[in-house]
C-alpha cells in the first residue's frame, strides 16, 4: 500500500472512532518511543507476563520482542489490561536457538544488546549509557537470562537490592528499570521520539484495533477507492 491509499485509509478509520479515543491517541504517541525496546526470554507465569506488558504500554515502550525457546509466552488478560493491544508483540519460536536470531536481529537495527542481571557488575539504572537505541534482555524468573543471551550482550546493568533475596520478581525489574531509564530519557536531549512513518504507522493499527470488523470496513473501503 503506497503512502498516499494508506493517510486515505487512516483518514477514514479514524473517523469512525470517537473524539476522546482520537485525543487520547494523539496524547500518547507523543511519549511513544522505540529508542528503547524489551526483550523477554521464555516468561511463563501468565501474571509476570502480563504485568510487564502494562509497564511497557505505561512507560512508552512500543515494541516488545519475546522469546519463545522453552516456554509459551501467554499474559493473563485481566493482569495486562489489554495493554498488549496497543504494543507491537514480536514472537521468536521458529529457530532452534530463538535468543541468538532475536540478538542478531536487534543488533541489526542499530540496538546496543543489554543484559539484566544481579550476578554481573556493571552498570546500574542511574547510570547506564542511554545514548544508543538500547535492547534490555530479561530472563526467566527462576533461572534468568540464558547463557546465549549472557555472552552475546554488549553491556549488563544490576538493579540496587539491600535484602537477602537474590533479585527482584521480573515484572518488578522491568518496571523499576523502564520507570528510571524512561525518565532520565525524557530528561535528556536524545532525539528519542518516534518518526513521522513510525508514528503513522502505529496510529493507523491503533485505530485499525479500536474498530470491531475493521479488516472487513478496510477492505470495503479500498475496493471502493481504485
Amino acid at each position: 500500500m503506497d503512502n498516499k491509499t494508506k493517510d486515505k485509509l487512516y483518514q477514514f478509520l479514524f473517523s469512525l472512532i470517537t473524539e476522546e479515543r482520537k485525543s487520547l491517541f494523539e496524547k500518547v504517541i507523543d511519549y511513544r518511543t522505540k529508542h528503547f525496546t524489551v526483550v523477554l526470554e521464555n516468561i511463563y507465569q501468565p501474571h509476570n507476563a502480563s504485568a510487564v506488558l502494562r509497564s511497557c504500554d505505561l512507560t512508552g515502550i512500543q515494541d516488545v520482542h519475546i522469546i519463545e525457546n522453552n516456554n509459551e509466552y501467554t499474559p493473563n488478560p485481566e493482569v495486562a489490561m489489554g495493554s498488549a493491544k496497543w504494543l507491537n508483540l514480536h514472537k521468536y519460536q521458529h529457530e532452534t536457538d530463538n535468543t541468538l536470531q532475536t540478538i542478531n536481529y536487534l543488533k541489526q537495527q542499530g540496538y546496543k544488546i543489554v543484559a539484566t542481571t544481579p550476578h554481573k557488575e556493571s552498570y546500574s539504572p542511574h547510570n547506564l549509557p542511554i545514548d544508543e537505541k538500547t535492547a534490555l534482555l530479561f530472563g526467566t524468573e527462576l533461572s534468568g537470562l540464558s547463557d546465549v543471551a549472557i555472552e552475546n550482550a554488549d553491556e549488563f546493568v544490576k538493579i540496587p537490592q539491600f535484602g537477602f533475596t537474590e533479585s527482584y520478581n521480573i515484572s518488578v525489574s522491568v518496571a523499576l528499570l523502564l520507570y528510571t531509564l524512561i525518565n532520565r530519557l525524557h530528561s535528556s536531549n536524545i532525539n528519542w521520539q518516534l518518526s513521522d512513518e513510525e508514528r503513522s504507522n502505529i496510529m493507523l493499527e491503533w485505530t485499525r484495533r479500536s474498530i470491531k470488523r475493521s479488516d472487513i470496513i478496510e477492505a470495503q473501503f479500498l475496493k471502493e477507492l481504485k
